[in-house]
C-alpha cells in the first residue's frame, strides 16, 4: 500500500500540476484522484512543445497506464469535465463520482457579479455557489446528470481498494493551504477547506492509509485576485524579477512577493 498527498503551502500556484504529474510518471499509480473545490484551480502542465491547462481532471494525464479519479467532495462542471476527457484523448480511464455536486448556468451567473467577484475576487466558475447549494442539499448530483453517466464510478471504494491491493495511488490537492476556508485569510478564502485532512477526506480515504503528505512552495509568494499578501511587491518589480505569471484559469495577472518562511512554518500546522 502507497498513497501520496500533495497540496499547496501558499495561496495556490505554487507548481502542483507539474508535480503530479512527474510523480504520476515516476511512480506509476494505479490511480491520480483529485480532491478540491472545483474547476476554480487550475493546473498547467507541459510535455514537450506541448501545453495542457486542466482545470476538472487530475494532472496525472500523461501516465496512460493510471485512472483519473474526481472525488466525491469536488463539484464538477459537466462542460469543462467534457471538453478536457475529449481534448487530452483520456476517455475509459476518466472517472467522476456519483456524488459529486454539479455546477449550473445560475452557479455561474451568481459567481460573476456582485460580492463574490468583486470583492472577494472568485474566478466566476460558479465553484462557490455549488457548494452553497451543497451545503443547503438542494445541489445535484452527477449521478443525475445523463452526460456523466458513462464516467460514474464509487471513487473511495475504487481507491481503498487499490490500496489494499498494494497498487499505489496519487492523490491531488487544489488551491493552497490559506485559501482554505477554516484556516486561510477568510473572507479571502476558497469556499472549502483544501488541507491534506479535508483534500483525504474528499477522496473518502482515511487517516490510516496515507502514508506520505507532501506540501509544495516555490521560490516565491503568488496570489491572483484580491486578499491580504505581506510585503507585497508592484507589477514592475514583479516582473524585473522574472515572476510575471498569469492564473491558469482567469488569466488575471498574479500578484507576488518575496518567499515567507512564516506563512510556510504555518501551512505545515495542519498538513
Amino acid at each position: 500500500m502507497s498513497s501520496t498527498v500533495v497540496v499547496g503551502g501558499f495561496f495556490g500556484d505554487e507548481g502542483k500540476g507539474k508535480i503530479i504529474s512527474y510523480l504520476a510518471l515516476k511512480d506509476n499509480p494505479s490511480i491520480v484522484v483529485r480532491g478540491g473545490a472545483g474547476p476554480n484551480a487550475g493546473h498547467t502542465v507541459k510535455d514537450g512543445e506541448k501545453t495542457y491547462k486542466i482545470r476538472m481532471l487530475p494532472s496525472g494525464i500523461l501516465n496512460k497506464n493510471s485512472k483519473l479519479m474526481i472525488g466525491p467532495g469536488v463539484v464538477v462542471n459537466p462542460d469543462v469535465l467534457l471538453k478536457e476527457v475529449n481534448e487530452f484523448g483520456v476517455a475509459g480511464r476518466a472517472f467522476v463520482d456519483r456524488n459529486c455536486g454539479i455546477i449550473e448556468d445560475s452557479h455561474l451567473k451568481t459567481d460573476s457579479k456582485g460580492e463574490l467577484k468583486e470583492k472577494l475576487g472568485t474566478t466566476g466558475s460558479g465553484t462557490g455557489p455549488a457548494n452553497s447549494d451543497r451545503a443547503m442539499r438542494v445541489l445535484k448530483l452527477a449521478k443525475d446528470i445523463d452526460s456523466l453517466s458513462q464516467f460514474l464510478e464509487d471513487v473511495p471504494l475504487k481507491v481503498n481498494s487499490a490500496l489494499d491491493n498494494n497498487e499505489p495511488v496519487l492523490v491531488e490537492g487544489t488551491q493552497g493551504t490559506h485559501l482554505s476556508l477554516w484556516h486561510g485569510t477568510y473572507p479571502f478564502v476558497t469556499s472549502k477547506d483544501v488541507t491534506a485532512s479535508a483534500i483525504c477526506a474528499d477522496i473518502g480515504l482515511g487517516p490510516k492509509k496515507v502514508d506520505e503528505v507532501m506540501v509544495v512552495f516555490k521560490s516565491y509568494v503568488t496570489r491572483v485576485g484580491t486578499g491580504p499578501l505581506k510585503n507585497e511587491l508592484s507589477f514592475e518589480e514583479t516582473s524585473n524579477k522574472g515572476w510575471s505569471e498569469l492564473g491558469t484559469v482567469t488569466g488575471r495577472q498574479r500578484r507576488a512577493s518575496e518567499f515567507d518562511f512564516d506563512l510556510a512554518k504555518q501551512s505545515l500546522f495542519w498538513e
